[in-house]
């Protein structure tokens, strides 16, 4: 219940924050060029708070809070008196109209920079891109357990959410790339990876499909923290230290090593024998885990966490404008290949996530913390960029083609093509829509 909850607040707040900010490009630039607001609306459906300014400009907050709208004087959908013609959108050149209809987009994009470059000075905590775990397409293309990713095409990666941004763009259309890596032991070496042989890319199971397993996600079971006066402690365990066995169960990784102790401590009585290798040297130790309750179940603590291999990204404020710059650029490239690979057919339509994903997804940020958080709010303002310049009716893309089209015909497009167009538009967002909340559901069931 409190991860739903979780979800649904801060669902609510990205949402707020960036619909309010992507209406107000338009509303800001209309004021400029003088055309007169009737509506700011945050949210669609049922006003659920109204306020009226002193120029007639009606402010909205509404029910639904998945999209909001600024509704112009026009003359194509409403008698307009002939003293504020001068006013309505309609009546403005060609030119203005495009800037106000673009406005709004360029606002998220403004507003994703800043989110961006305010995570960068925050400091954005990622993991190195250290192999973990090698098989199949990796280990055939050479990628050993402890390899650190250098870069990929001559594209420097510095974590693992550039590595996969990277491959997974580059899998849609088959292409053979060349990783630089950095052995364990030092050593500098080139891989080539096949990426058309992993067939159709699935990015809820990408790493899966490439047969590589972050370091993070299961290192060896070797101490990398111990916590101060915690019964590893207490034992005698040291940083470095790399467990063997506990009881007699030998143990490779650090969840192996978790669970053989929770086993071993519930049979024992509480009291484990852990089997260490300490340089060349291995020794035996006892040790009493300490007993916590965690979700209605007894759980086993020794106080210890592995190495993890993380890195922060964290700038002064002058040094996070062209950081802030090039990681939205990395976003954007990044998500116009993914949209021409799905246009083309190379991309399956699985990967599309509607706002139950979107607001699982903003809880698991906001629970990693401010620069996580602000790192998704930032990726989806930037998303909500894109989305809305694709050339679709009843989206601002939409309309920048009719003002383009009007520029080059020299007169408006017609009523009857954009009434066509309205339908297509509609269709189209639908058909998306309805795909996203099955893919969505369809996770849900799953998992």
């Amino acid at each position: 219940m409190g991860e739903i909850i979780g979800s649904v607040f801060w669902f609510l707040v990205a949402t707020s924050v960036l619909i309010t900010f992507h209406e107000f490009g338009h509303f800001w630039v209309a004021r400029r060029f003088g055309v007169h607001v009737q509506r700011f609306s945050i949210g669609l459906g049922k006003p659920l708070w109204r306020k009226v300014a002193a120029n007639g400009t009606e402010f909205v907050v509404a029910a639904v809070p998945l999209g909001g709208y600024v509704k112009f004087l026009d003359e194509r959908d409403q008698d307009v008196p002939v003293h504020q013609r001068h006013m309505a959108f309609n009546a403005k050149p060609v030119g203005q109209r495009f800037l106000i209809v673009l406005a709004g987009p360029m606002f998220n994009l403004v507003l994703a920079l800043a989110v961006f470059w305010v995570m960068l000075m925050v400091g954005v905590r990622d993991f190195q891109p250290v192999v973990g775990q090698s098989e199949g397409l990796a280990q055939r293309a050479g990628l050993l357990a402890g390899d650190r990713i250098i870069a990929i095409d001559e594209q420097p990666m510095s974590n693992w959410t550039h590595v996969l941004v990277e491959l997974t763009t580059k899998a849609y259309r088959d292409a053979s790339v060349a990783i630089e890596v950095e052995q364990a032991n030092g050593n500098l070496t080139t891989r080539r990876l096949n990426l058309g042989d992993i067939g159709a890319v699935d990015e809820s199971r990408f790493f899966e499909q490439l047969g590589v397993q972050p370091w993070h996600w299961n290192p060896p079971a070797q101490v990398g923290w111990v916590a101060p006066n915690s019964p590893a402690e207490k034992a005698g365990l040291r940083v470095g230290d790399l467990i063997a066995a506990v009881d007699a169960t030998k143990v490779e990784n650090f969840v192996e090593m978790r669970d053989a102790l929770q086993a071993a401590a519930k049979a024992g009585g509480g009291t484990v024998r852990l089997t260490l290798n300490r340089g060349a040297l291995q020794e035996s130790i006892l040790i009493k885990p300490d007993v916590v309750q965690a979700e209605g179940e007894i759980r086993y603590q020794i106080g210890i966490s592995p190495e993890v291999r993380a890195t922060t990204r964290s700038y002064g404020p002058i040094a996070a404008l062209p950081a802030a710059v090039s990681e939205a650029w990395r976003m954007t490239v990044g998500s116009f290949k993914v949209i021409w690979h799905m246009i083309a057919g190379n991309a399956q339509l699985k990967n599309i996530s509607g706002p139950i994903s979107i607001a699982q997804f903003a809880n698991y940020s906001a629970e990693g913390g401010l620069a996580k958080y602000l790192e998704f709010l930032g990726l989806i303002s930037l998303s909500l960029c894109i989305m809305n310049l694709l050339p679709i009716p009843v989206l601002d893309g939409g309309h920048l083609v009719y003002c383009t089209a009007e520029w080059l015909k020299g007169s408006p497009v017609s009523d009857r093509t954009q009434l066509i167009g309205q339908y297509f538009g509609l269709a189209a967002i639908l058909a998306l829509m309805s795909l996203a909340f099955f893919n969505d559901i369809s996770r849900l069931v799953a998992s």
